[in-house]
């Protein structure tokens, strides 16, 4: 019987001791938003699915949750199986970045010329509050551009 009085007392002690360590619920909600993060986005493709994107974001704040620093990591498919004397095409990437109270700017594409394969790309924004992706293949020209775009997929936003 004193046995399981003494455990039963040892438990209670410890959940007590652990509540007393965590956060309350109001200290958490305030770090919720500047917390560090990280997801993997995608896939993403390109209209008629010739081309397609994948990969991961990671996004780092400061303690003040006044700045912070977007990574972004993926692989570009070319799917497109047909030769470029019959159409065939590369596939294209390009992502846009909004600046804290600013517009949309492109800040990276790529291209990869290669089916079956893929290739990996890797960038990083600063003081960004969303990031969106779109899909596309364009020619082998080096200044060919864009067609049979997807829509704009929304990967990141500060809002959420």
């Amino acid at each position: 019987m004193f046995k399981k009085i003494a455990t039963g007392l040892l438990a209670a002690a410890a959940t007590t001791a652990l509540a007393l360590s965590l956060p309350t619920a109001a200290q958490a909600s305030s770090f919720d938003h500047h917390r560090d993060s990280s997801d993997s986005w995608g896939p993403v493709h390109a209209k008629f699915g010739l081309a397609k994107a994948e990969g991961w974001i990671g996004v780092d704040w400061n303690r003040r949750g006044t700045h912070n620093e977007v990574s972004v990591a993926g692989r570009l498919y070319d799917r497109d199986n047909r030769t470029y004397r019959r159409g065939g095409k590369c596939a294209f990437v390009t992502f846009q970045a909004r600046e804290f109270r600013s517009g949309w700017d492109t800040v990276y594409t790529d291209k990869y010329c290669g089916y079956p394969g893929f290739e990996r790309f890797r960038f990083e924004v600063e003081d960004v509050s969303a990031v969106r992706v779109k899909v596309c293949q364009a020619g082998p020209q080096h200044n060919a551009w864009p067609t049979n775009c997807g829509r704009w997929d929304y990967i990141y936003s500060a809002r959420h």
